[in-house]
């Protein structure tokens, strides 16, 4: 292949920033069409018509109709929206829906997901085989369970030699699963359901079924990669993943970096270093009802789940309050850890507030002195990407992405030249959790080094340039492969 040519790709996924976000997906979807255009890909997104999405779009053109997309019509619209170049799933039975994009306003997933998604998947594979006229991708670019069938319907058509596929995986915890009774509706050969195949513990696998039929696999830090190798993070499908370890790679996520600026951000004081967030501290713990401290201000932006190992910190919350540390806390999930935390709030240096905003996620990074990510697996993380912009420093689990992104605090990282840009900690437990927000308050107490590795944090890269590039090489590679 010629490497000046543009390579048309055309990224699967169910969510995209800034139209329509439950989670990190969304905004490596959003941010990945940009990031390559230097590197001479031409990225069209295919995206589910939700409501928001429909609302959105600039002057959107009909340039296919389906007149049976499982169970009802649909249509193919181009349009932009939001600085993107997409392709829209108009399918009314499937996203024309109040409440969540997976989740019915009672917090259960929509029965017909598997339907919904194959949806999105099957179109992606009828786009490689030239559904639209005056565009065709060489590549598909599926992104977690809801694109993992893409890849396989892909297999099974007239364009499997001439379209390559890679599947991005975000969280394998997730893995689209569906009774078997649905073969037929999700326009799968029966013969394809085995173990071999798209079976998973005698059910549909959508996951699985990218896993299998993807030309190459990514995820998003090398270390998630390694991880998901081992039972302990592989979910069950580690046996798969070790069958295909030769076409699996980690590539880490960016973040936008107009977007996350402390020297630009409309939504707090600007600065550009560690000493410009005072401002931005005062206005937070103005807002949240907070009073001054000896100690840090430890923010946590985050789904309240066991997963983020938010049950640890509340056991360990105790040695920060001890320490003259406080929390400011934004998130929602488990009922119970919801509660544990607003109880949390009746002391008067820790604040929460239930539910997601964006404009206050910012205000807390540019305010907090430091972020805190307690999670048990965490394929990448974005939240300590956007501390690390903003000089907040990161005190993370060491594992998956945050472990590929965080140089810890040590003798050997803060000697002479001071190269840390936070604090790590491991096991995940709670106690070493204590340890590291005791060692995190000590810290705090040494304002000229405390600067250092905020500065260091500051300077870090976080950006999309090396990401973009490594998917770009990628893409070529198959690409070459195939010609």
């Amino acid at each position: 292949m010629d490497r000046r040519a543009v390579i048309p790709v055309l990224s699967v996924t169910s969510e995209l920033a800034p139209l329509v976000k439950t989670g990190g997906l969304a905004d490596v979807a959003g941010a990945l069409p940009g990031a390559l255009v230097e590197h001479g890909v031409d990225m069209r997104t295919l995206v589910p018509g939700y409501p928001a999405v429909m609302a959105a779009l600039e002057t959107p053109t009909t340039c296919a109709k389906l007149p049976d997309c499982f169970g009802g019509t649909a249509r193919v619209l181009a349009a932009r929206a939001g600085g993107l170049d997409l392709l829209v799933l108009d399918a009314p039975h499937h996203y024309a829906r109040g409440a969540g994009i997976y989740l019915s306003a009672a917090g259960r997933d929509w029965p017909d997901n598997p339907e919904r998604f194959a949806a999105l998947s099957w179109v992606a594979s009828e786009i490689a085989n030239g559904l639209i006229a005056d565009w065709r991708p060489a590549l598909l670019h599926a992104h977690d369970w809801q694109g993992g069938l893409a890849p396989y319907y892909l297999s099974c058509s007239e364009a499997a030699g001439r379209v390559r596929s890679v599947l991005t995986i975000h969280n394998i915890a997730f893995q689209g699963l569906a009774p078997p009774r649905k073969l037929a509706a999700l326009k799968i050969d029966p013969a394809d359901f085995t173990p071999e195949g798209l079976e998973y513990w005698g059910q549909i696998s959508a996951l699985k079924a990218g896993l299998v039929h993807a030309n190459r696999l990514t995820t998003v830090s090398p270390s998630y990669a390694e991880e998901l190798l081992t039972p302990e993070f592989g979910m069950g499908l580690e046996g798969v993943l070790m069958e295909r370890r030769a076409e699996l790679s980690g590539i880490l996520n960016g973040i936008d970096m107009e977007v996350w600026s402390p020297a630009t951000d409309p939504n707090i004081t600007n600065y550009t270093a560690p000493k410009g967030k005072a401002p931005n501290k005062a206005a937070l713990r103005s807002e949240l009802g907070l009073p001054e401290a000896e100690g840090p201000l430890c923010v946590v932006i985050s789904r309240l789940t066991a997963q983020k190992g938010l049950d640890l910190l509340l056991e360990a919350l105790p040695i920060l309050l001890e320490r003259g540390g406080q929390l400011a806390l934004l998130g929602s999930g488990d009922n119970a850890l919801e509660a544990a935390f607003q109880s949390a709030a009746g002391h008067p240096h820790v604040a929460v507030r239930i539910g997601y905003d964006e404009l206050l996620a910012h205000r807390m990074i540019a305010g907090g002195d430091a972020i805190l990510v307690p999670s048990r697996f965490e394929p990448c993380g974005l939240t300590q990407l956007y501390g690390l912009r903003y000089g907040t420093l990161p005190l993370v689990a060491l594992t998956g992405g945050l472990a590929d992104t965080v140089i810890p605090a040590s003798p050997a990282t803060l000697a002479d030249k001071v190269v840390a840009t936070g604090l790590q900690f491991h096991p995940v437990t709670a106690l070493a959790l204590s340890n590291a927000l005791a060692r995190l308050c000590a810290l705090y107490q040494q304002p000229k080094l405390w600067r250092k590795i905020s500065s260091n944090a500051m300077a870090h890269p976080v950006g999309w340039r090396q990401s973009a590039a490594a998917y770009a090489q990628l893409y070529t590679g198959l690409l070459d492969r195939n010609t």
